[in-house]
């Protein structure tokens, strides 16, 4: 009772909530409705147009940002923010895995610290407005001390998303894949090409309604460079 106390109250339930949050999302991957290697901070931004710089004589002083410069300068701002994310995560040595991976371990082990904290150190302090205050201290505590396990266990997990990219993309195409998500649609699906060694992990959509399920065996038809996937169709 003392430990679903404390799991349910400040601060472990921040991350008792954020660990049921995480439950849901990596039961929705086991059955194929979220691809987890492509969740996390998305670098691939269309930031827009031409931007027309041209101005009419006499009008330079009192000319204002247009729409589209603004739309420009957001998808920099955007790109300069995940880059940043993405270099702290390297200088953690929280990099090399996907993203989803690295919060849900942080998540993880932040609640285990946290709860163990709540049931040894905040259960002996004297009053409500200290234990508050000893329990933000600890909120933060917890997700810092949580940044070294969380490193320990990545390590080995970047062999397993070590990218393999073939000499050509398009040289692809026509050969046999197999699926490794639940389902394919036009939004998402992962195959593996299957090569000497670990074979390739590729990125596929598929027109809906399809028959392909996890394990079955399909044909990539096409590479799309644009959006950098493969289209494929299940086998005949």
């Amino acid at each position: 009772m003392e430990f679903l106390a404390a799991i349910l109250s400040y601060p472990t339930v921040v991350y008792t909530v954020l660990l049921g949050v995480v439950l849901v999302y990596w039961s929705l991957a086991i059955i194929g409705l979220v691809d987890f290697e492509h969740s996390g901070p998305d670098l691939d931004l269309e930031i827009g147009g031409d931007v027309d710089m041209s101005l009419e004589a006499g009008d330079a002083g009192d000319a204002a940002p247009t729409s589209e410069s603004h739309h420009l300068m957001d998808g920099e701002a955007h790109i300069e923010q995940v880059s940043t994310l993405a270099s702290y995560l390297v200088a953690l040595g929280l990099g090399g895995v996907p993203f989803s991976i690295v919060a849900s371990l942080l998540v993880l082990f932040a609640w285990l610290i946290s709860s163990i904290a709540a049931l040894w150190v905040l259960a002996w302090v004297p009053t409500d407005i200290l234990r508050f205050l000893a329990g933000s201290v600890l909120l933060l505590a917890s997700l810092a001390f949580a940044i070294p396990p969380t490193a320990f266990c990545v390590r080995p997990l970047r062999r397993l998303f070590v990218t393999h990219n073939a000499i050509s993309n398009a040289s692809l195409v026509g050969q046999e894949c197999v699926i490794l998500t639940g389902t394919v649609d036009e939004k998402f699906g992962r195959a593996e090409v299957p090569a000497h060694g670990a074979g390739y992990h590729i990125r596929v959509i598929a027109e809906t309604p399809n028959p392909l399920k996890r394990g079955d065996k399909a044909i990539i038809m096409e590479y799309d460079e644009a959006a950098r996937l493969y289209r494929i169709q299940a086998r005949e």
